[in-house]
């Protein structure tokens, strides 16, 4: 099938490994040129080298830190250099400081709050200039289903990810007129390090919430990425899709 995305130009933040990775990698298999973008400026590199060879596309990386405008704006004008246009931003970037609302220290709240939702923004209000002039583009932010339900020890995830759905559709009415979409994805408990990190009471405990009663793979939030991204998703926009084994429902 035709997803419509080879030769575009996309950017994931957080891409160096993760979920951003498996991202940047299911769009370079359907031809898009890549832009990896990671605080880890050597890691990023080695990844889009690695794309580059196993797909037979172009990728480059940039450092960037997402909590920054200046980074923020450093990267999107490399991109239009590189590229010449910003056809797809997938706002992948994030981190997680958990514990207690009661426990939390102020810097914890205020630096998942800055990369996870201050990042979204940063990189939207950057991309969208040069999408708008193009009349195109596709974005998706990668929220998670603790933006929709909350969870216990995550006060500051949690309202991130909140806040990373409603500017999702409040971005998705500023810019539709010119042709441009903006979708959410919520994934539920996924295998990555950030989740491998995490005690082995709390992952059994939410195995048991999830109906399809096992963790979810990178890959499935990328086929995800990739359907919003595609020509199948042209008249969806303002969404946000679950990725979630039936989690939340």
């Amino acid at each position: 099938m035709d997803f419509g995305i080879k030769g575009k130009a996309a950017i994931v933040t957080g891409s160096a490994r993760g979920i951003g990775r498996s991202i940047a990698e299911k769009l370079a298999a359907e031809g898009a040129n890549l832009v990896i973008t990671d605080v880890n400026e050597e890691m990023a590199k080695a990844t889009a080298g690695e794309i580059a060879s196993k797909y037979g596309v172009k990728a480059v990386a940039f450092k960037h830190d997402v909590s920054k405008s200046d980074s923020t704006e450093a990267v999107m004008d490399g991109v239009m250099k590189e590229y010449g246009k910003i056809d797809i931003l997938v706002n992948n970037a994030g981190i997680t400081r958990d514990t207690l609302m009661m426990r939390m220290k102020d810097e914890d709240w205020d630096l998942v709050i800055k990369i996870n939702l201050t990042g979204v923004f940063n990189c939207t209000k950057a991309a969208i200039r040069h999408m708008m002039k193009a009349r195109s583009g596709s974005i998706v932010n990668i929220a998670s289903v603790v933006g929709i339900m909350g969870n216990a020890g995550q006060a500051n995830y949690s309202a991130s990810k909140g806040g990373v759905i409603a500017l999702t559709k409040t971005t998705a009415k500023e810019v539709a007129p010119r042709n441009i979409t903006v979708n959410a994805i919520a994934p539920g408990f996924i295998n990555t390090d950030m989740t491998k990190s995490l005690p082995k009471e709390v992952t059994e405990k939410f195995l048991t919430v999830i109906p399809f009663g096992r963790y979810g793979e990178p890959d499935e939030v990328a086929d995800a990425v990739l359907f919003y991204c595609s020509n199948l998703a042209r008249y969806i926009t303002g969404t946000v899709l679950p990725v979630d084994g039936g989690m939340v429902m």
